[in-house]
């Protein structure tokens, strides 16, 4: 179904054309607060601002917090796939397509039609009316404020934008009729605005309504000249002049959108743009820069840089904004190259730009000055009173660009570089990254031209390779047109083959190679090093402490360097202080590398050694339990400063893709130690995310390791790191079986610790598999071993794992005590992942009793915990045990939408137990909501699914849950079968509740076959 959010009338959600409750005022004002910058980050302070103005209560954070819960379930309840909202570091993203919040989608469509004005007149109309299709109301109807009210101001404008560009539309085709009730509804609205009103003069005018038209232009001149002075109204005084003089409105309004504008008598009007070409993309870049041009309102001048990295596009976006604006500068536009990365650097002296500029303007008959403060003196009292636009190309640093600069004047320049310039006061910055990929391929298929011999996945691929940088698909597209016998695939194979990509990437007179040459030469010795190492990390993001590995630099070095290089445009910086590589510029970097040899082989060995110790050290931290192998020391490596668990948890997540691929980086090329030693320093990670049983062959070759190496302590280790991994299979068998060896080989060394350890983790597979007596007594046994000892870590994990033993032993008190005992000693050493663990079970006591409200309120809170940390599985089984207690109290919609969330993330991991409990809560709640037909099948196949693994406890289950929905649809001989089997494993388990519970479904069976019978 159709999702959207509206922000025009009132604030809602809606899917399938009907809206979801929001709750209060404020709440829908946090929804439109994020709503409006959909997809992007809203700073917490900000979203204060926007729902409490400047005067927010003394608890707005909390508040916040408590709105923002709010949206986020209500986007839940209208919708289970609706967007998501997350939090970053002090702000809030909601994670949706702005398209789908109706302002955003009205905006977006009223700039695409200006921007397709004059080349699609036809498709820009049709845009307006899919715009106007967005609207609904006045924007957040019935919420007051000043941002409120600014985004109401601001939609207006947009709102006067549209309907100008759509008059325009109208009155280039000729039907100057159609385009007077577009504009006079608003004229009332802005009786001084010179563009709407002349428009509507010539509309009135070219529609027969001369007379209209000259009353409107006398009264509005009079009107602007009172509130301006004599110089207003200059526009509209030219307007009434041709109508007067009997011009058709054709030519007063001169049909090209994008006409040369009227030259001051007597001046000459300069104009040597290079050539515009058919516009793709940069839908917003443009809107931006148009606006900061338009921000003075003509009677000041902006200063605009445009910044990337080199072939961006930077010269074609400044260009073709200047063939867009024409109209405002009727001065003239002048394009003066500053040569910032020619190879002749004399190109960029202010001297050479400020004579160019003076050429252009023309003054005949007068010598230019040969001193720069005179030539800089002479271009300021030329462009004093003029309203022109200056486009300064390629600059190399902001001195050049602050000597050019017009002074105090109308005149507006923009400023290209491939810097940073961050040195021109009051000026305002764009930044260009690559294209999308759709307006890559468009760029592609426009430069072949109509009758293309392409395939559309053959331009997606060359597109990818070019990186989507605008000037690689240029090049790309060229070199594909001076081949005629080539197709796209021919270029395709070109660009994959042999070395490929960057070397192929040329059309006999440009080369991307040397577009990056020139930015890496104006880098010092230290920044070109730290350019070229970033292309040999083996991740696409990474931080400042992984690039010092790299290059053997101090980390202060290391950050000067990266700030240049980011200044430079040659990195990018997505996140505070995460820095990505485009990919063309590292297969660049990495050809610098090859010439260095064993060099890289180094670079690469201290990263991977950087990337373990890290992990190590906040592995620690997060799972301070598991018995260790030690690192040898490295003092020649920086580490980041990670001295708590949540730091050490962000540290983990954010870093989990660059550990992954230092893993195979060691599996690759390291030694067997070094593997046998990373894996298990990532083990515990691994589990996390869910991926552990995935790196079994690893597992097992650390095992082998660790025993050729005649090391029973980091084989015992090793083997719990395999135990693990096959219970997440499970593989019950085998991880019981790898315990037992570990504990074994602990008991010879004499590791108390160590031993330990290995019977908490061969309980687990124990109760897995329904051998609940085995598991308590061990668990008994190690707890009393632990009470004679002061760690109370391993005392609460203990007393947790025996309460799990009594719970499926039906010994409910001694559960109950277990966990409370293991919730205060978890809560005494503030160990959070303890703490949502034994609440996790005090909500399974709960459950087994009937108390389903307070199961629900144990499992939320746990919920609360486990929802601000990284583990995954974790988290999705505790939603699993909420969804039962949900199905206890009737909320059944929630209930499945939590399980089917669960089911979707162990079936991707393969946890093959967990599948089969999420399988059957869903059932069960079908069956809860009376579609016990539906229930069937899902019961079955979790049935099916834990026979396979032998998980006995949801065998257990799942036969009873079938059974129940068998007997709803009158399916007594099926029902009495599977409570049969639910009945005889639970007494063979000794699950004596789960055995009375079968016994009584079976006795409700055989009664009811016996009044049958009757």
């Amino acid at each position: 179904m159709e999702f959207e959010i509206r922000l025009s009338g009132s604030v809602e959600v809606r899917v399938g054309g009907r809206a979801g409750p929001l709750g209060p005022t404020k709440s829908r004002a946090a929804l439109a607060a994020l709503a409006w910058d959909a997809g992007r980050s809203v700073s917490v302070d900000s979203l204060v601002h926007r729902i409490w103005d400047d005067h927010p209560p003394a608890t707005a954070r909390e508040t916040l917090h408590t709105h923002i819960s709010r949206v986020r379930r209500a986007l839940r309840t209208a919708d289970p796939d609706a967007p998501t909202i997350t939090s970053r570091t002090n702000s809030y993203v909601l994670h949706v397509d702005p398209d789908r919040v109706d302002l955003r989608a009205y905006t977006s469509c009223v700039e695409q039609a200006r921007a397709l004005k004059g080349s699609d007149d036809d498709a820009a109309l049709q845009l307006l009316e899919r715009a106007d299709a967005h609207r609904y109301g006045e924007p957040l109807a019935g919420i007051s404020g000043s941002w409120p009210d600014h985004l109401r101001a601001t939609v207006g404008e947009t709102a006067l934008i549209a309907a100008m560009t759509r008059a325009e539309l109208l009155m280039n085709a000729g039907r100057f009729t159609e385009a007077v009730p577009v504009l006079a509804p608003l004229a009332p609205e802005h009786p001084v605005d010179e563009a709407l009103v002349g428009l509507l003069a010539v509309a009135l005018h070219g529609g027969g309504r001369t007379a209209e038209a000259t009353k409107l232009l006398q009264r509005t001149r009079q009107r602007v000249i009172r509130d301006i002075g004599l110089d207003g109204g200059r526009r509209l005084h030219r307007i009434q002049e041709g109508i007067l003089a009997g011009a058709p409105a054709g030519a007063l309004y001169g049909q090209d959108p994008r006409r040369r504008p009227t030259a001051r008598p007597g001046r000459p009007v300069p104009d040597n743009l290079p050539r515009d070409v058919p516009w793709i993309g940069r839908r917003e870049e443009l809107r931006r820069l148009t606006s900061a041009l338009c921000e003075g309102g003509g009677e000041s001048g902006a200063v605009v840089t445009v910044e990337g990295m080199g072939g961006v596009g930077k010269s074609a976006l400044a260009v073709h904004c200047g063939y867009e604006v024409a109209d405002r500068y009727p001065d003239g536009r002048c394009f003066v190259r500053l040569g910032g990365h020619a190879a002749d650097r004399t190109a960029g002296a202010p001297d050479r730009a400020l004579t160019t500029l003076l050429r252009v303007l023309g003054p005949e008959g007068r010598e230019l000055p040969q001193d720069t403060e005179e030539l800089t003196a002479m271009w300021r009292s030329l462009a004093r009173d003029r309203r022109m636009l200056v486009i300064l190309d390629d600059a190399v640093c902001s001195e050049q660009v602050r000597q050019l600069l017009p002074g105090a004047s109308p005149t507006s320049v923009v400023v290209t570089s491939r810097r940073r310039l961050t040195g021109l006061p009051g000026a305002r910055s764009i930044s260009l990254d690559v294209l999308p990929s759709d307006d890559a391929i468009a760029l592609f298929e426009r430069r072949l031209g109509a009758g293309g011999r392409s395939r559309a996945a053959e331009i997606a691929d060359i597109v990818r390779i070019c990186g989507h940088l605008p000037l690689a698909v240029e090049i790309a597209a060229s070199r594909l047109l001076a081949r005629s016998s080539w197709t796209a695939a021919d270029l395709l194979r070109q660009l994959t083959a042999g070395a490929g990509g960057l070397d192929e990437l040329r059309d006999g007179e440009r080369t991307l190679e040397h577009v990056f040459a020139l930015s890496y030469r104006a880098l010092n010795a230290e920044q070109q090093l730290v350019f070229r190492r970033t292309s040999l990390h083996t991740g696409m993001e990474f931080g400042p402490h992984a690039v010092a590995a790299l290059t053997g630099l101090s980390l202060a070095a290391t950050e000067r360097a990266l700030e240049q290089l980011l200044t430079q445009n040659l990195l990018a910086e997505p996140r505070a202080h995460r820095f990505t590589l485009h990919d063309l510029l590292r297969t660049y970097a990495r050809s610098l590398n090859d010439a260095e040899g064993t060099e890289s082989r180094t670079a690469k060995e201290r990263l991977a050694r950087f990337y373990i110790r890290a992990a190590d050290h906040a592995d620690r931290l997060v799972h301070p339990y598991r018995s260790r192998t030690s690192l040898d020391t490295d003092d020649l490596i920086t580490h980041p400063k990670i001295d708590d668990v949540p730091a050490a948890e962000r540290w983990l997540a954010t870093e989990s893709g660059n550990l992954s691929n230092t893993l195979a980086w060691i599996t690759r090329h390291g030694s067997e130690r070094q593997l046998a030693i990373s894996v298990h320093v990532l083990a515990g990670l691994l589990d996390m995310r869910g991926h552990l049983a995935g790196m079994e062959p690893l597992l097992h070759r650390a095992v082998d390791y660790w025993a050729g190496a005649e090391d029973g302590t980091a084989q015992a280790r090793a083997l719990l790191d395999l135990s693990v991994a096959h219970s997440h299979h499970s593989r019950y068998e085998e991880a019981i079986s790898g315990a037992h060896r570990a504990r074994e080989l602990a008991r010879t060394l004499r590791d108390s610790e160590l031993e330990s350890e290995c019977v908490n983790q061969m309980c687990i597979p124990l109760w897995q598999t329904g051998q609940y007596g085995l598991a308590q007594s061990l668990q008994k046994q190690t707890l009393d071993s632990l009470l004679r000892t002061n760690n109370k870590l391993q005392i609460a994990r203990s007393y947790n794992l025996l309460g799990i033993t009594h719970l499926h032993l039906a010994e409910v008190d001694s559960a109950r005590d277990c966990f409370n005992s293991s919730l205060s000693e978890f809560t005494e050493i503030r160990h959070e992942r303890g703490i949502f663990s034994s609440l996790n079970n005090l909500g399974e006591v709960s459950t087994r009793t009937g108390d389903f409200k307070s199961a629900e309120r144990a499992y939320r809170e746990a919920l609360s915990l486990a929802s601000r940390r990284a583990d995954r599985r974790e988290l999705e089984t505790l939603r699993m045990n909420l969804a039962n207690a949900l199905i206890g109290l009737g909320e059944t919609a929630e209930a499945l939408t939590l399980s089917h969330r669960s089911l979707e993330f162990f079936r991707a991991v393969g946890d093959r137990r967990r599948e089969a409990i999420a399988l059957n809560r869903i059932g069960r709640a079908h069956r809860a909501a009376g579609r016990s037909e539906q229930a069937i099948p899902l019961h079955v196949a979790a049935l099916v699914l834990a026979r396979r693994i032998n998980a006995a406890g949801e065998v257990v289950d799942a036969a009873h849950d079938a059974a129940l929905a068998h007997m709803d649809t009158g399916r007594a001989t099926q029902a009495l079968a599977y409570a049969k089997e639910s009945c005889t494993l639970s007494m063979q388990i000794g699950a004596h509740a789960e055995a009375a519970r079968a016994s009584r479904t079976l006795s409700t069976l055989r009664a009811t076959r016996r009044t049958a019978a009757r």
